[in-house]
Protein backbone atom coordinates (compact mmCIF):
# COMPACT_ATOMS: atom_id res chain seq x y z
CA UNK A 1 0.00 0.00 0.00
CA UNK A 2 1.26 3.47 -0.82
CA UNK A 3 1.45 5.80 2.09
CA UNK A 4 1.64 9.51 2.56
CA UNK A 5 0.93 10.90 6.06
CA UNK A 6 -1.64 8.33 6.81
CA UNK A 7 -0.85 7.57 10.17
CA UNK A 8 -4.28 7.66 11.54
CA UNK A 9 -5.86 6.21 8.70
CA UNK A 10 -3.45 2.79 8.97
CA UNK A 11 -3.52 1.89 12.43
CA UNK A 12 -7.61 1.62 11.33
CA UNK A 13 -6.66 -0.24 8.81
CA UNK A 14 -3.70 -2.06 10.37
CA UNK A 15 -6.31 -3.12 13.18
CA UNK A 16 -8.57 -4.61 10.68
CA UNK A 17 -5.73 -6.73 8.85
CA UNK A 18 -4.32 -8.24 12.50
CA UNK A 19 -7.05 -10.69 12.55
CA UNK A 20 -5.47 -12.36 8.72
CA UNK A 21 -1.50 -13.41 9.94
CA UNK A 22 -1.57 -14.79 6.44
CA UNK A 23 -1.36 -11.37 4.50
CA UNK A 24 2.22 -9.88 3.93
CA UNK A 25 1.61 -6.23 4.84
CA UNK A 26 4.27 -3.95 2.77
CA UNK A 27 3.44 0.06 3.21
CA UNK A 28 5.54 2.32 0.91
CA UNK A 29 6.02 5.38 2.20
CA UNK A 30 6.88 8.68 0.07
CA UNK A 31 7.67 11.78 2.23
CA UNK A 32 5.77 11.06 5.44
CA UNK A 33 6.12 13.82 8.20
CA UNK A 34 3.69 12.37 10.75
CA UNK A 35 6.51 9.33 11.76
CA UNK A 36 4.92 6.08 9.91
CA UNK A 37 7.83 4.12 11.65
CA UNK A 38 5.49 4.20 14.45
CA UNK A 39 3.33 1.79 12.67
CA UNK A 40 2.78 -2.08 13.74
CA UNK A 41 5.98 -4.18 14.01
CA UNK A 42 3.97 -6.52 11.65
CA UNK A 43 4.27 -4.58 8.94
CA UNK A 44 7.11 -4.09 5.86
CA UNK A 45 7.56 -0.24 5.64
CA UNK A 46 10.00 0.83 2.69
CA UNK A 47 10.80 4.15 1.47
CA UNK A 48 10.11 5.31 -1.57
CA UNK A 49 12.53 8.36 -3.28
CA UNK A 50 10.01 8.66 -6.18
CA UNK A 51 7.29 10.47 -6.00
CA UNK A 52 3.36 8.88 -7.39
CA UNK A 53 1.68 6.43 -6.20
CA UNK A 54 2.53 3.93 -9.11
CA UNK A 55 6.39 3.87 -8.28
CA UNK A 56 5.31 3.26 -4.69
CA UNK A 57 3.26 0.51 -5.54
CA UNK A 58 5.83 -0.97 -8.25
CA UNK A 59 8.10 -1.02 -5.37
CA UNK A 60 6.19 -2.50 -2.80
CA UNK A 61 5.48 -5.62 -5.22
CA UNK A 62 9.34 -6.10 -5.50
CA UNK A 63 9.72 -6.12 -1.43
CA UNK A 64 7.35 -9.52 -1.54
CA UNK A 65 7.70 -12.67 -3.32
CA UNK A 66 4.20 -13.72 -3.03
CA UNK A 67 1.76 -14.77 -6.03
CA UNK A 68 -1.09 -12.61 -5.42
CA UNK A 69 -0.48 -8.56 -5.22
CA UNK A 70 -3.33 -6.78 -3.32
CA UNK A 71 -3.64 -3.28 -3.35
CA UNK A 72 -4.54 -1.26 -0.78
CA UNK A 73 -5.22 2.13 -0.22
CA UNK A 74 -3.95 3.42 3.52
CA UNK A 75 -7.69 5.18 4.14
CA UNK A 76 -9.51 1.38 3.20
CA UNK A 77 -10.95 -0.37 5.93
CA UNK A 78 -11.16 -3.97 5.86
CA UNK A 79 -13.71 -6.55 7.09
CA UNK A 80 -13.64 -9.83 7.75
CA UNK A 81 -16.03 -10.59 4.66
CA UNK A 82 -13.73 -8.45 2.46
CA UNK A 83 -10.74 -11.11 3.53
CA UNK A 84 -13.02 -13.97 3.03
CA UNK A 85 -14.64 -13.17 -0.55
CA UNK A 86 -10.68 -12.27 -1.52
CA UNK A 87 -9.44 -15.73 -0.69
CA UNK A 88 -12.57 -17.43 -2.61
CA UNK A 89 -11.60 -15.05 -5.76
CA UNK A 90 -8.01 -16.16 -6.47
CA UNK A 91 -9.49 -19.76 -7.11
CA UNK A 92 -11.56 -18.20 -10.00
CA UNK A 93 -9.85 -15.23 -11.68
CA UNK A 94 -6.15 -13.85 -12.47
CA UNK A 95 -7.68 -10.41 -11.40
CA UNK A 96 -10.16 -8.10 -10.01
CA UNK A 97 -11.63 -5.65 -7.63
CA UNK A 98 -14.38 -4.97 -4.82
CA UNK A 99 -17.33 -2.67 -5.45
CA UNK A 100 -16.52 0.55 -2.92
CA UNK A 101 -18.12 1.80 -0.25
CA UNK A 102 -18.03 5.58 0.65
CA UNK A 103 -18.03 5.68 4.73
CA UNK A 104 -20.20 8.22 4.96
CA UNK A 105 -24.12 8.57 5.52
CA UNK A 106 -25.12 11.65 2.97
CA UNK A 107 -27.55 10.15 0.09
CA UNK A 108 -25.07 11.61 -2.04
CA UNK A 109 -22.32 9.20 -1.10
CA UNK A 110 -24.49 6.32 -2.01
CA UNK A 111 -25.67 7.79 -5.65
CA UNK A 112 -21.68 8.32 -5.93
CA UNK A 113 -20.91 4.82 -5.30
CA UNK A 114 -23.29 2.96 -7.51
CA UNK A 115 -22.23 5.33 -10.61
CA UNK A 116 -18.13 4.52 -9.74
CA UNK A 117 -19.40 0.38 -9.09
CA UNK A 118 -21.45 0.47 -12.11
CA UNK A 119 -18.63 2.49 -14.11
CA UNK A 120 -16.03 0.03 -13.26
CA UNK A 121 -18.11 -3.11 -14.16
CA UNK A 122 -19.46 -1.47 -17.55
CA UNK A 123 -15.91 -0.54 -18.41
CA UNK A 124 -13.68 -2.93 -16.65
CA UNK A 125 -11.66 0.04 -15.30
CA UNK A 126 -10.74 0.01 -12.09
CA UNK A 127 -9.72 2.81 -9.44
CA UNK A 128 -7.17 2.51 -6.06
CA UNK A 129 -10.17 2.38 -4.08
CA UNK A 130 -11.28 -0.71 -5.28
CA UNK A 131 -8.86 -3.06 -4.04
CA UNK A 132 -7.36 -4.23 -6.71
CA UNK A 133 -6.17 -7.88 -6.65
CA UNK A 134 -4.18 -9.30 -9.49
CA UNK A 135 -1.89 -12.32 -9.83
CA UNK A 136 1.91 -11.53 -9.67
CA UNK A 137 2.37 -13.91 -13.30
CA UNK A 138 -0.16 -11.93 -15.13
CA UNK A 139 1.22 -8.29 -13.39
CA UNK A 140 4.50 -9.74 -15.22
CA UNK A 141 2.78 -10.06 -18.37
CA UNK A 142 1.78 -6.83 -18.88
CA UNK A 143 5.23 -5.43 -17.35
CA UNK A 144 4.13 -4.84 -13.82
CA UNK A 145 2.42 -1.51 -12.28
CA UNK A 146 3.19 1.51 -14.24
CA UNK A 147 5.84 3.70 -12.33
CA UNK A 148 4.00 6.94 -12.97
CA UNK A 149 3.01 9.28 -11.12
CA UNK A 150 -0.93 9.45 -11.41
CA UNK A 151 -3.39 7.68 -13.05
CA UNK A 152 -1.43 4.30 -12.29
CA UNK A 153 -4.62 2.13 -11.44
CA UNK A 154 -6.16 3.35 -14.71
CA UNK A 155 -3.69 2.78 -16.86
CA UNK A 156 -2.94 -0.90 -15.20
CA UNK A 157 -6.72 -1.79 -15.67
CA UNK A 158 -6.26 -0.97 -19.41
CA UNK A 159 -3.39 -3.36 -19.79
CA UNK A 160 -4.49 -6.33 -17.81
CA UNK A 161 -9.02 -6.02 -18.78
CA UNK A 162 -6.52 -6.84 -23.10
CA UNK A 163 -5.81 -10.50 -21.56
CA UNK A 164 -9.09 -10.94 -19.42
CA UNK A 165 -12.04 -8.99 -17.18
CA UNK A 166 -11.34 -8.22 -13.81
CA UNK A 167 -13.84 -10.28 -11.50
CA UNK A 168 -15.85 -8.03 -9.91
CA UNK A 169 -16.84 -8.48 -5.93
CA UNK A 170 -19.59 -7.51 -5.31
CA UNK A 171 -18.70 -7.02 -1.46
CA UNK A 172 -18.00 -3.62 -0.64
CA UNK A 173 -14.96 -2.25 0.29
CA UNK A 174 -14.99 1.03 2.38
CA UNK A 175 -13.13 3.65 1.93
CA UNK A 176 -12.67 7.45 3.56
CA UNK A 177 -14.67 10.39 2.02
CA UNK A 178 -12.01 12.69 3.47
CA UNK A 179 -11.95 14.09 -0.34
CA UNK A 180 -15.51 14.22 -0.87
CA UNK A 181 -16.31 16.39 2.30
CA UNK A 182 -12.69 18.53 1.67
CA UNK A 183 -13.90 19.52 -1.93
CA UNK A 184 -17.69 18.74 -2.13
CA UNK A 185 -19.48 15.50 -4.35
CA UNK A 186 -20.17 17.37 -7.48
CA UNK A 187 -16.46 19.56 -7.19
CA UNK A 188 -14.40 16.45 -6.71
CA UNK A 189 -16.87 14.55 -9.57
CA UNK A 190 -16.15 17.17 -12.07
CA UNK A 191 -12.32 16.97 -11.62
CA UNK A 192 -12.12 13.67 -11.24
CA UNK A 193 -13.28 13.74 -14.73
CA UNK A 194 -11.44 16.22 -16.05
CA UNK A 195 -8.03 14.87 -15.03
CA UNK A 196 -9.32 11.03 -17.01
CA UNK A 197 -10.24 13.17 -19.94
CA UNK A 198 -6.98 14.84 -20.12
CA UNK A 199 -4.94 11.68 -19.54
CA UNK A 200 -6.99 10.16 -22.13
CA UNK A 201 -6.15 13.10 -24.43
CA UNK A 202 -2.56 12.59 -24.20
CA UNK A 203 -1.42 15.00 -20.73
CA UNK A 204 1.88 13.19 -19.15
CA UNK A 205 1.01 12.16 -15.72
CA UNK A 206 3.36 14.10 -14.06
CA UNK A 207 1.56 17.47 -15.56
CA UNK A 208 -1.60 16.02 -13.95
CA UNK A 209 -0.12 15.23 -10.54
CA UNK A 210 1.51 18.78 -10.24
CA UNK A 211 -1.82 20.27 -10.60
CA UNK A 212 -3.91 17.76 -9.01
CA UNK A 213 -1.80 18.05 -5.52
CA UNK A 214 -0.56 21.37 -6.39
CA UNK A 215 3.21 22.80 -7.35
CA UNK A 216 4.01 22.82 -3.90
CA UNK A 217 4.40 19.06 -3.39
CA UNK A 218 7.16 16.90 -5.13
CA UNK A 219 6.21 13.64 -3.40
Amino acid sequence: MPIHDDFDHLERLFEDLQPFPQLEIVAVDSASVDSPEGISEKVQLISSDQMGRGAQIALGVRQTNRSWIWILHADSRVSPTIVEELANAITRCRWGRFDVRLAGDRTSYRVVERMMNVRSAMTSICTGDQGMFVQRSLLNEVGGVPEQSLMEDIELSKRLRKIEKPLRIRAQLATSVRKWEREGVLATIIRMWSYRLRYFLGTHPSVLYQDYYGRGRTK
